[in-house]
């Protein structure tokens, strides 16, 4: 059912989603939205981590530990995909709480 509070939520997301130009940051960012700077600057922090474990692992490569590369090509790999699990759980915990309770 939808319902007018949720209508509302909709709305502000979207809105704020166009607000922000750094669309390419909310890959990096463990929060659904980037709303803050401090938002911005931990997605860069994320995506400056994810650039130099690729770069890392490059070098290793190069220089045949191959291990070493391995693992952290593996880390880089998890890096996105962890944040992206944060970000489902974030928000699914504020659809919950835009929930009515039972006894309403």
């Amino acid at each position: 059912m939808i319902t007018r509070s949720k209508l509302v939520e909709q709305l502000r997301d979207y809105q704020i989603r166009s607000q922000h130009k750094c669309t390419a940051l909310t890959v990096f960012s463990p929060k659904p939205l980037l709303s803050t700077w401090t938002d911005i600057t931990v997605a860069t922090l994320w995506a400056l981590i994810f650039i130099v474990l690729l770069v890392s692992s490059y070098v290793t490569l190069s220089m045949t530990h191959y291990g070493i590369s391995f693992v952290m090509l593996c880390l880089a790999i998890i890096l996105p995909i962890r944040l992206k699990i944060s970000r489902k759980s974030l928000a699914r915990k504020r659809d919950r709480r835009f929930l009515l309770p039972l006894s309403m």
